[in-house]
């Protein structure tokens, strides 16, 4: 008997199934179930970012394909206020530490209304070209139009229990004597300088004075400004540890959000207000690890080592940045742009398994890896195969083909190499994604490859061949000659010469391409794992 699929057999798919059965218990409302994803606005968005809403969106997709709509809100907090000029961002900027973003002017060239909606602009590009579907809430609108003035009250009518909830989690006692309020100084339009202390329920007003702010370990002082303001204005803001998430998800009807352990405490303190407070069971929850760069640090915002969407796009697809965010949901990553050619191969073997060219077995594998593929493409994968033109291969065409017709060469050498017989529009991004390569890096990083005493020897002896041999059907002969004297499978040394110099266990034929790229740079290569 068969194991029972759910849906594509992915994660997202187990993970909507659960939502719906919950939602449905609680006898919620399911003529539209929502994901929700944040986007903050102050700094450069990077590649964790977009992770979280792919995740988000590709759970709304399942929620979809299992018999009920489902939507995606993108919530940007850009009502957030800046507290650290990120790195190589014009210093100008830190007048304005302590200011909601939104009220900030765009350093880059006025080409968006503000600093806040440029930044969320970014990310928005991202998810366009990843052809994500989303409806995008400003969270400064979204106060303005007053969509969170019902939860707003309720928080403020409860505030020392909101405040007891915060220190019985984390031990921190500011919110019960301080609302979990921010308003926006009517004097210096600072947003986290103010304390909010009183508030006057039939008034709708709140209380406030502009003490000063702590911003990395730096106290910036406040103006000293006391003030009223009507929490219906949209001059001001939950704080998002005691509540905002918790209106939001009340006010949007939010049916899953997932989040980074770097935020694990809030996302618990809103989770007993939303219960206890607002008497909403809140979203389901999964908890995601960080991408980290290659020194093992977060990727920030702002260190200055942001990985953005749009460095990923000019050397790779972005159904290969999908399948980076979506391969998997737990556990921290390293990142680099050296990962890309790797997630632009696999994405062509996921295309074997989806057409049936490469067999798996195990029933719930295929699934999986189906499944997967088919999110990367939105639920609309090619039906036709691809070239597969592996990525190490064009960028090594693109480093010897002559700057002034590189793209030609490159065309030419895959016909010779019977790879294409004419371009198509994706085989041309992806010979241009090769050619950005090869003018920013000297190499594509090598595949590791340990070998035995038998295939070392080959391999020397291989290279004294090369030093002095350059026909291409002689070297081509020679491989096999080399493998059979050595007591290896002439199928085994081409896979590992293959693997040394394109990274994958197959390719064009050897003879002529090693002739093509000089046979000087593979004995090279050959000499690094020989």
């Amino acid at each position: 008997m068969g194991t029972k699929i759910i849906g594509h057999g992915t994660w997202y798919d187990k993970i909507a199934h659960k939502i719906i059965k919950r939602e449905n218990k609680l006898q919620r409302d399911s003529k539209l179930f929502r994901t929700e994803s944040g986007i903050g606005a102050s700094g450069l968005p990077h590649i964790g970012s977009l992770a979280d809403a792919t995740r988000s969106y590709t759970v709304a997709m399942a929620i979809k394909e299992q018999g009920y709509n489902s939507e995606l809100i993108a919530y940007s907090d850009d009502m957030d206020g800046l507290r650290k000029v990120p790195k190589d961002f014009p210093r100008e900027l830190e007048k304005y530490l302590g200011h909601p973003v939104t009220s900030i002017p765009d350093p880059f060239g006025n080409c968006h209304k503000s600093y806040g909606e440029h930044m969320s602009y970014l990310l928005m590009d991202a998810l366009d070209k990843c052809k994500i579907k989303y409806r995008f809430v400003s969270g400064a609108e979204a106060y303005k139009k007053g969509l969170l003035n019902d939860q707003i009250e309720i928080l403020l009518k409860n505030a020392k229990k909101v405040g007891h909830i915060i220190n019985e989690e984390v031990g921190q006692d500011k919110y019960i004597e301080t609302l979990p309020y921010f308003p926006i100084c009517s004097n210096c339009g600072r947003i986290y300088s103010t304390k909010a202390y009183k508030f006057l329920p039939k008034e709708n007003k709140i209380l406030y004075t502009c003490e000063g702010m702590e911003i990395r370990g730096k106290w910036l002082e406040g103006c000293g400004n006391k003030d009223e303001v009507d929490y219906r204005s949209g001059k001001g803001k939950l704080s998002w540890k005691a509540g905002e998430f918790a209106a939001r998800w009340v006010a949007f009807g939010i049916n899953f959000e997932a989040y980074g352990k770097d935020i694990a405490d809030s996302v618990r303190i809103n989770d007993r207000i939303c219960k206890e407070i607002l008497n909403y069971e809140p979203p389901i929850h999964v908890q995601y690890e960080m991408f980290l760069d290659k020194s093992k640090k977060k990727i920030s915002k702002s260190k200055g080592n942001v990985f953005t969407p749009q460095i990923w796009f000019q050397y790779g697809s972005p159904q290969s940045l999908l399948l980076l965010t979506l391969k998997r949901f737990t556990g921290t990553r390293t990142l680099s742009v050296a990962d890309i050619p790797q997630y632009m191969n696999e994405l062509d073997e996921l295309e074997d398994v989806f057409l049936g060219k490469k067999k798996v077995f195990d029933e719930k594998d295929r699934a999986k890896l189906v499944g997967l593929y088919k999110y990367c493409w939105g639920l609309k994968p090619p039906t036709e195969p691809s070239a597969h033109l592996p990525y190490n291969l064009l960028v090594y065409l693109a480093m010897i083909a002559p700057k002034e017709s590189r793209e030609d060469y490159i065309k030419n050498k895959l016909r010779a190499y019977r790879y294409i017989e004419d371009s198509s529009e994706v085989e041309k991004s992806r010979i241009q994604y090769a050619i950005n390569w090869a003018e920013e890096f000297e190499e594509v990083e090598k595949t590791n490859i340990i070998l035995n005493t038998k295939e070392a020897e080959a391999i020397r002896e291989f290279i004294g061949i090369l030093e002095v041999e350059e026909n291409a059907d002689k070297i081509q002969g020679a491989i096999f000659q080399t493998a059979r004297k050595h007591g290896l499978k002439p199928k085994d040394f081409f896979s590992i010469l293959y693997q040394a110099l394109i990274g994958i266990p197959k390719g064009p034929k050897l003879g002529p391409y090693i002739v093509d790229i000089g046979p000087k740079n593979v004995i090279k290569r050959l000499e690094e794992i020989g």
